[in-house]
């Protein structure tokens, strides 16, 4: 369960970190929706490799 929790806090913390620069730079909403399709993959990524690796 703390393994879980923490992969939450990092994941919220690299948002924090990337979403300023990220709305800023994406004044078009089809691009911003590109973007966003983008990161939502590499935030799934990320999560099935924290867990295929417990």
């Amino acid at each position: 369960m703390f393994d879980q929790v923490m992969s939450v806090i990092f994941l919220i913390a690299v948002l924090a970190l990337v979403l300023p620069a990220f709305l800023s730079t994406n004044k078009n909403l089809q691009e911003f929706f590109k973007n966003l399709s983008v990161w939502t993959v590499i935030v799934i990524i990320i999560i099935v490799i924290i867990y295929l690796i417990k």
